[in-house]
């Protein structure tokens, strides 16, 4: 297995939930030669977390990324159901949905299984780390690691202190972000840190212009991705986030920053219809083909 990183993150890695972002998180930090354990809420949502890594990996395996078998790289993950199977972790980071009593909770119930030494991030994209923090009994072990989708292809990963986040940590943060061969930028804690605020903000305004008949979604994607050089347009983009998603981060940037991020009625409609993005099948764009 030649094309492993040089391994700079801990040597166990927990993380919780298995969905799409927990399983490439899984997926980054086993490459960097990590052993992993994902926790996950019951059987079902288990099996599927484990059907995602693995599918991650023969990926990368077809793609020449690494080299070996399945099977050896599977051996290194673990799915459970427990957090208890966190306590040998030196870092876990949880990834379950977008909601501040649900974060907080999990964060807690974490926290309590871990050893002294061990490290806890969150995979936020708006939420306050501060605030997170706060909630923790140990707040100077404590960041923000936000991934982006799909974390495997994705080369960015933003380091989020909060002002309670250890010298040590802001250190060792960048450190693994780097051994897992991904760029580390570094923002301290404001509402939707650096990326989340800029990207919402672009993609509410194409929203508006798709509302308002300015333009079609492919036009306005095309006039972005052609002029501007983006690799994907801002609506193509929300179908991949999923405009659920993208929904809650504006509806929070709009409670904490003002108007400016206020969700467009076009999206509330199209929410409320089911029309999630490549999650449902249909978003700005189709993908049931």
């Amino acid at each position: 297995m030649t094309e492993k990183h040089e391994r700079t993150v801990p040597a166990v890695v927990g993380v919780l939930g298995g969905g799409r972002m927990g399983a490439g998180i899984a997926h980054a930090f086993l490459l960097a030669g990590a052993e992993v354990t994902v926790v996950e809420c019951d059987a079902q949502a288990a099996e599927a977390a484990k059907e995602r890594i693995e599918r991650d990996l023969a990926k990368s395996l077809e793609r020449g990324a690494i080299d070996g078998n399945l099977d050896a790289w599977a051996e290194n993950l673990t799915v459970s159901l427990d957090h208890a199977d966190f306590a040998p972790a030196g870092l876990v980071v949880e990834a379950v949905p977008e909601s501040w009593d649900l974060k907080v909770a999990a964060l807690q119930e974490t926290e309590r299984h871990l050893g002294e030494d061990a490290w806890l991030a969150t995979n936020t994209s708006s939420l306050s780390v501060d605030g997170l923090a706060e909630q923790l009994a140990r707040p100077e072990r404590f960041c923000g690691l936000h991934f982006f989708n799909p974390v495997p292809a994705s080369k960015l990963v933003e380091v989020v202190l909060s002002k309670h986040t250890g010298e040590q940590l802001r250190t060792l943060s960048v450190q693994w972000v780097e051994g897992l061969g991904k760029t580390p930028v570094v923002v301290n804690d404001a509402p939707g840190f650096a990326s989340s605020r800029l990207g919402v903000a672009i993609a509410l305004e194409a929203i508006r212009m798709v509302e308002e008949g300015v333009a079609s979604p492919e036009d306005i994607d095309n006039a972005m991705v052609l002029g501007y050089k983006f690799p994907v347009g801002p609506l193509a983009l929300t179908d991949i986030v999923g405009l659920d998603v993208r929904l809650g981060i504006a509806e929070y940037l709009a409670s904490e920053l003002g108007p400016r991020f206020e969700p467009p009625q076009l999206m509330r409609e199209m929410v409320a219809r089911g029309e999630l993005g490549r999650k449902s099948g249909k978003g700005f764009f189709d993908y049931e083909q």
